[in-house]
């Protein structure tokens, strides 16, 4: 009985570390989702002066306009999450998917690196602002499609390179010598030894979309004002830092706090056989 005993105990030990590093970014999405809801003032109501010091009922102070920053921060943040969560989904979805068709299929697969070579070349901003700029009605569904355009070419030469091993395995070449179709080794016998590349690639795809979001969002390329977004936030806001630092100060804190949890969240995930491998990707 001891011995089991001290075996629950060291599972549970081992679990520990890894709720300890997924909860921040649990608890940080939570309050995003939960923001608006939270916020102590109406969104567009000016409740101080212009760029107004913390105190009162304006704990983080007045923006531009006298709008409470702490009722714009905890409202700006959900739109954020989910943009950047369905960019990172779609990513990770399409580079699982032409990753493995292209280790199965060699000449599929120098087709889609070669497109992947060509797409990387294109600077990043400039990518943002042709996509969303030629987009008809531009706005979120623009910034989506700019930023799974520019973040599935990264995406899927690392997983083209982590799926060609396993398609060259010899229960992948018997199971295709056997007559299986090429989708049944995709979806079968591939991607299912990629879950630790395909994890920590979510994260790091999340990462990044929540920088290029950001970065649409600071261009004046996704939502417009009077919206309440982090990083339109620090555009506004960005002339009167000296009067109110944490007009600023405060959405640039939460977009890097929502961008390391996550990716700590992801890395803790990953399944332990398949740390080694990812390490060395």
């Amino acid at each position: 009985m001891t011995a089991v005993t001290a075996l629950r105990q060291s599972i549970r030990n081992s679990h520990r570390p890894n709720l300890l590093r997924i909860l921040p970014a649990f608890l940080l999405i939570a309050l995003a989702v939960a923001g608006p809801w939270l916020a102590p003032h109406p969104i567009d109501a000016p409740v101080t002066a212009p760029y107004a010091e913390p105190g009162g009922d304006a704990l983080l102070g007045g923006d531009q306009l006298g709008r409470d920053v702490l009722t714009r921060l905890l409202a700006g943040g959900r739109e954020l999450i989910a943009t950047s969560l369905l960019v990172a989904v779609l990513v990770t979805a399409a580079a699982a998917l032409l990753g493995a068709l292209g280790a199965l299929r060699p000449t599929v697969g120098r087709i889609v690196e070669r497109s992947a070579d060509v797409l990387m070349l294109l600077p990043a901003v400039l990518g943002i602002l042709l996509i969303a700029l030629s987009w008809p009605g531009g706005g979120r569904f623009a910034v989506i499609a700019a930023a799974v355009v520019m973040g599935v070419p990264y995406a899927v030469r690392l997983v083209a390179g982590a799926a060609a091993p396993v398609a060259a395995s010899g229960y992948v070449e018997a199971a295709a010598v056997g007559g299986e179709r090429l989708w049944h080794l995709v979806v079968h016998e591939v991607l299912p030894n990629l879950r630790a590349t395909l994890l920590a690639l979510f994260g790091l795809r999340f990462v990044a979309a929540v920088y290029v979001v950001a970065t649409a969002g600071f261009l004046q390329v996704g939502p417009q004002p009077p919206a309440a977004d982090w990083a339109l936030m620090i555009r506004e806001n960005a002339g009167g830092i000296v009067l109110n630092p944490w007009a600023v100060l405060a959405p640039s804190i939460a977009i890097g706090l929502l961008a390391m949890s996550v990716n700590l969240a992801a890395s803790a995930l990953v399944p332990q056989t398949g740390r080694k491998a990812v390490t060395a990707l």
